[in-house]
C-alpha cells in the first residue's frame, strides 16, 4: 500500500515538486536522492537515506496553526529517525532557486561523511 502511494505521489507532484527535482539533478549524480520515500506513517517529499537528509516542500496550506502542528510532529518524528529536515515554501523553490541550491549544498557539505 505504501508503495502504491509512494508512486501516485510521484505522478502526481506539484509544480515545485518538479522544481526541486530538478534543482536535486546535479546532486542526484552523487547522492541518491528519492521521492516521496515512506518512512513511518510519513512520506518524505524527498529524501537521501546515506545522507540522513529528508526536504519538505511546504504549500501554502501549512500557514495555519493546526498544519504547523502536525509538521511540528512531524519534523519531531522525523528527526526521532536520524534524519535532518530540511524545509522549503514553495514560493522559495519557484523564486529562489539558487539560495534553495546554495542551501542543500550546505547541508550536504555538512551532513556528508
Amino acid at each position: 500500500m505504501n508503495i502504491e502511494r509512494a508512486r501516485q505521489l510521484r505522478r502526481d507532484a506539484t509544480g515545485p515538486e518538479r522544481e526541486m527535482w530538478r534543482l536535486l539533478y546535479p546532486l542526484r549524480q552523487i547522492h541518491n536522492f528519492r521521492r516521496q520515500v515512506p518512512l513511518g506513517p510519513y512520506f518524505l517529499d524527498f529524501a537521501c537515506h546515506s545522507l540522513k537528509l529528508a526536504i519538505e516542500i511546504d504549500g501554502d496550506t501549512h500557514g495555519s496553526e493546526q498544519a504547523m502542528y502536525y509538521d511540528a510532529a512531524r519534523t519531531r518524528f522525523i528527526e526521532t529517525q536520524g534524519y535532518r529536515v530540511l524545509r522549503f515554501t514553495n514560493d522559495d523553490v519557484l523564486n529562489n532557486a539558487e539560495g534553495v541550491f546554495d542551501t542543500l549544498a550546505r547541508a550536504i557539505e555538512e551532513t556528508a561523511p
